[in-house]
């Protein structure tokens, strides 16, 4: 996932970020790059570790009907494999995909952030609406 893109999800799962600034950029993307970043979403899900009972949460907080393909097949479980059919649906679920996994991440993420923000290792923990170490983040990178 390219830098800044990782940085808007993490702000996302902080709060500084809202969904439709996401989405927007989500929108413009064709459809092989829409899985593309929906992969790289499932690799930041299994990092930030879901529970099974986050599940529920995302459906509830992506405010989509529980009957869409991408919250039944999100029932499933939390495992890597169950989350990648996901990515395979029509171009049509696709979007639903991305709202549901934004959430599960953001859940999760969540979680994480309270236990890990302190850890100078791991700079997508860090408080993110420091504009100052957002900057640390994409100098050490090399992207400035």
């Amino acid at each position: 996932m390219e830098l800044l893109k990782e940085i808007q999800v993490n702000k996302f799962g902080q709060n500084l970020v809202e969904i439709n600034d996401l989405s927007n950029v989500f929108s413009l993307l064709t459809l092989n790059e829409k899985k593309e970043f929906l992969n790289d979403i499932l690799f930041l899900i299994m990092q930030s570790k879901p529970k099974e009972e986050d599940i529920e949460n995302a459906i509830k907080e992506s405010n989509l009907k529980k009957t869409y393909t991408p919250c039944i097949l999100i029932q499933k479980g939390v495992a890597n494999h169950n989350l990648k059919k996901l990515l395979e649906l029509p171009e049509n679920e696709i979007n639903k995909s991305f709202i549901l996994l934004l959430h599960l991440f953001k859940i999760s993420y969540s979680r994480r952030f309270e236990i890990e923000k302190n850890d100078e290792n791991k700079w997508w923990y860090w408080d993110l609406s420091d504009d100052e170490k957002v900057k640390a983040i994409i100098e050490n990178r090399g992207i400035l």
